[in-house]
């Protein structure tokens, strides 16, 4: 069931893309969304080791 919590993000990609992003995520074993946030985790994760964690503010959507 979707947590109502969580944010919906949609994208539009072009189909080459697209069938090449679902085959690395079955080669992972992960669904295409899982591949997603597993890239969006690692480019943080990435950009927080080089420039530190990023800190929302009171006014920033998390």
């Amino acid at each position: 069931m979707r947590n109502k919590e969580n944010k919906h993000l949609g994208i539009e990609v072009d189909p080459q893309l697209h069938g090449k992003l679902h085959y690395i995520a079955k080669y992972e074993g992960r669904s295409a969304n899982g591949q997603i946030l597993y890239l969006i985790r690692q480019c943080i994760r990435d950009f927080e080791e080089k420039n530190g964690e990023i800190q929302l503010g009171s006014g920033e959507k998390k």
